[in-house]
Order: C-alpha cells, then sequence, then structure tokens
C-alpha cells in the first residue's frame, strides 16, 4: 500500500528522501573545484557533497567512473554519525520495539539484519547495450527492493529472525537474496525493474518515483511463484479492504500457518519521532552468485550506525508498505491504522470498506501471456505491450 499510489499483500515500511533526479546525497552541488570533499558540520544531516565540476546533473552515463574514482573520499564513516540519545523513548523498527535507553546493541543489530541495496557498478549491462551500473538514477529502484526483501523476510524467516556475520544462513535467506542479484534472470533485479519501468514510461537510466517502484513491483510480482505474493497499489491515497480481499482470495496461497501480527498499538513520541533510515546512495561493486550456490552477503548489511533525519523533513513523495500474511493479519492492520493513524487530522492515506462507486471497477492484476517464462520474461520492451500503463499518483498531499 502506498499513500501515493501503493501496496497489498506486500508490505513492510521503507521511507525514501528524494533528493530529485540523480545526486548521491541529500544534497548535491556542482562547483568548480578540482577535487571532491565531503563536509559534515556537526550533524550528517548538513552533510553536502561538492563535485569536480565536469560532473554535470543530466551526465548519468558519466557518473560511473567518477563515482569510481571518488568513492573512498565521500564514504560516511561511524565517526560522524550521532549517537543515539540517552532516553527512556521507545524506538520502532519495522514493527518492532525496542527500549534505547537499554537495548541499544539489539536495536542496530536489528537494523544490521536488514537487507541494503544501494548502487551497483559493473554489472552486464541493462538490456544487453544499456547500463552497468545504477549510480544517480537507481535509489529509488534500490528502496523498493529493500521494501519487498523485509516482506519476503518476515514471509519466509519471520519478523524476528537475526542476520549475523560469517554465519551460515537458511537456505530460503540465500534464496531470497538471490532475488535481488544484479542480474537479467533474477526475479527482482535492477535489470528486471528497469524494463519493467518502460511501461510506466521511464526510460532505462531514468529515475523512478515511488509510485513508479510500486507499479513495477506489483508488476514482476506476478511472475514470481515461489513467493505468492498478492501486491496491491492504492490510487488516490486510498485503501479500500474489499479490492484487498477480493484480490489476495483470487491467487493460490501457499499453506503455511506462521503469521506475523501487527503491534496491538503505536505509542510513537509526538516529541521527537525523528526516523531511522537505510540510505542507498553508495556504490559497491556487482555480487554475483559463487560456485557452490550461495552469495557473499557481506555488503547487503549495513555494518555502520543508521543515518536519521528529522520526519519534517520528510520528501512529501514518499511511499508506505505494509506486510500481511493472513486475512487476519490484514484484520488486525485495519483495526489498528483505524485507530491509531485516522484518528489524527494530518492522515497520509485514507482506508475505506467498499470500492467507492465512482472509480472503474477493480479488477486483479493477472499474469500476461508472454512467449518466455520466470524472471526472463522482459528481455524486450515489446513485450510489455500486454500491460495496462497506469495513472501517476507521484506527490502525496496532505
Amino acid at each position: 500500500m502506498e499513500s501515493t499510489g501503493s501496496s497489498g499483500r506486500l508490505w513492510e515500511l521503507q521511507f525514501e528522501r528524494s533528493s530529485g533526479r540523480g545526486g548521491a546525497f541529500a544534497a548535491v552541488s556542482v562547483s568548480a573545484v578540482s577535487s571532491a570533499e565531503l563536509r559534515v558540520p556537526g550533524s550528517l544531516a548538513a552533510a553536502v557533497v561538492k563535485w569536480p565540476v565536469e560532473l554535470a546533473q543530466d551526465d548519468s552515463w558519466r557518473m560511473e567512473s567518477v563515482l569510481s574514482k571518488y568513492e573512498n573520499q565521500i564514504t560516511i564513516f561511524a565517526d560522524y554519525l550521532e549517537e543515539f540519545p540517552d532516553t527512556d523513548e521507545l524506538v520502532w523498527i519495522l514493527g518492532k520495539q525496542h527500549l534505547l535507553k537499554t537495548e541499544k546493541s539489539k536495536l542496530l543489530s536489528d537494523i544490521s539484519a536488514r537487507l541494503w541495496f544501494t548502487y551497483r557498478r559493473k554489472f552486464s549491462p541493462i538490456g544487453g547495450t544499456g547500463p552497468s551500473s545504477d549510480a544517480g538514477w537507481g535509489c529509488m529502484l534500490r528502496c523498493g527492493q529493500m521494501m519487498l526483501a523485509q516482506a519476503l523476510i518476515c514471509r519466509h524467516l519471520g519478523r524476528d529472525w537475526n542476520w549475523e556475520r560469517q554465519k551460515e544462513q537458511p537456505k530460503e535467506y540465500q534464496r531470497i537474496l538471490q532475488c535481488f542479484l544484479d542480474r537479467k534472470d533474477c526475479c527482482y533485479s535492477i535489470h528486471q525493474m528497469a524494463q519493467m519501468g518502460v511501461g510506466e514510461g521511464k526510460s532505462i537510466g531514468e529515475w523512478f518515483g515511488p509510485n513508479t517502484v510500486a507499479q513495477v513491483l506489483k508488476k514482476l510480482a506476478l511472475f514470481d511463484e515461489w513467493n505468492s505474493l498478492a501486491v496491491y497499489v492504492s490510487m488516490d491515497n486510498t485503501v479500500v479492504i474489499e479490492d484487498i480481499k477480493k484480490m489476495c482470495h483470487t491467487l493460490p496461497l501457499s499453506a503455511e500457518t506462521a503469521a506475523e501480527s501487527p503491534p496491538e498499538s503505536l505509542n510513537a513520541s509526538t516529541q521527537s519521532d525523528e526516523l531511522i533510515f537505510l540510505d542507498p546512495h553508495t556504490t559497491q561493486t556487482f555480487v554475483d552468485t559463487e560456485e557452490n550456490g550461495t552469495v557473499d552477503d557481506q555488503t547487503f548489511h549495513c555494518l555502520q550506525p543508521p543515518q536519521r533525519m528529522n520526519i519534517l523533513n520528510l520528501d512529501p513523495s514518499v511511499a508506505l508498505g505494509f506486510f500481511c500474511k493472513e486475512e487476519k493479519d490484514f484484520d488486525s492492520w485495519c483495526s489498528l491504522v483505524q485507530k491509531e493513524i485516522l484518528k489524527e487530522n494530518l492522515r497520509m492515506f485514507e482506508l475505506v470498506q467498499k470500492h467507492p462507486s465512482h472509480w472503474p471497477p477493480f479488477v486483479p492484476p493477472a499474469k500476461p501471456e508472454v512467449t518466455t517464462t520466470g524472471a526472463e520474461f522482459i528481455d524486450s520492451t515489446e513485450q510489455l505491450e500486454d500491460f495496462d500503463l497506469e495513472e501517476d499518483f507521484e506527490i502525496l498531499s496532505i
């Protein structure tokens, strides 16, 4: 469910602060200087990256070589990150709460366990002749990957699963990770998302908004038989309970019985409410499957202290995602939203029981007929003709 037009039975929370098309951090400027420099005046939120003058904002084709040259100079080190305040406040990480004062190590461990997707370079060219790096344009696609990966972890491993460095992981974890590798035959790869974006009016190498990412993931999920996800993307900031249940009941569901229940209440402080986030704006080298079939996952987890931002600095173009494993989880979520969220005057979305009569009829998405199967189906943009283009709802107004 997306407040600008997103989500379904695939749901977990992910925020992305938009810095406009391209850009490596929150603020990017082109200045006539001979070298890159990172200024951190007391707070990471105020960091400004200055690039060499030869890097024009629209020259995305140069981004890979420039980032490679200056990568070591713009890495954000843990020393620059402010410590968490010593307070008695609760911190919520994707539906799980931590007491900041006594559970800081657990909190940091919980954050580092999340799959972290960033810009990558030196992968096979998209479409055979396209870009071999998504630096400068793939940040929102990477955020979409993080959102979906968290949903898959909850689906197969449970919210309480944790990751430890250099420890053997469950086979389900490896399979989830391989869904997102930068290869054209991986279901949710940068290749598949970029190619599917063509059907949403986005050229390969063009920056996506959060709604476009949600639409792309919804369509790719139709080819993902292993996870059997029903992805609902809300329209006009309105979540329709009737439509979601209709869509979920039409898909074949697995026989799993474990459930991920939403918290019974939300006690977030109205005084602080800072946001903790994983930033995709750093460039790493492409990682492929090893000979034994596993993936070296060290670079897919952020082992530095997390970044924080004031919620008032959040860009209004934002996607909210929630994952419900079973119908009873969705019913609990609806009850929680009505009790805790929709009572606020400035709410981000609406929740209604029935499909609005003035809207077009709701038709659950169906897998189109294509000549290839699985994740390899988008080898050319001609195969996207069976998909209907959807209206854009990029900007959220509250």
